[in-house]
């Protein structure tokens, strides 16, 4: 499996609430806090719920 890291470059303030802990679940607290994950079909849905609100990089 290949690892991605997720930063998040937006805030989550005045999102829905799926949105807040879709970002919580992938251990991002802050803004520009990065973590890395493994690109499991789980973490990939959970990229996309909040697509808009990070950045993602494909960790080589």
């Amino acid at each position: 499996m290949s690892k991605i890291k997720v930063t998040q470059v937006k805030s989550k303030i005045g999102r829905l609430k799926n949105q807040k802990r879709t970002l919580e679940a992938l251990g991002l607290r802050r803004m520009n806090q990065t973590v890395e994950h493994e690109a499991t079909p789980s973490i990939i849905g959970m990229v996309n719920t909040v697509k808009h609100l990070i950045s993602v990089e494909e960790v080589k």
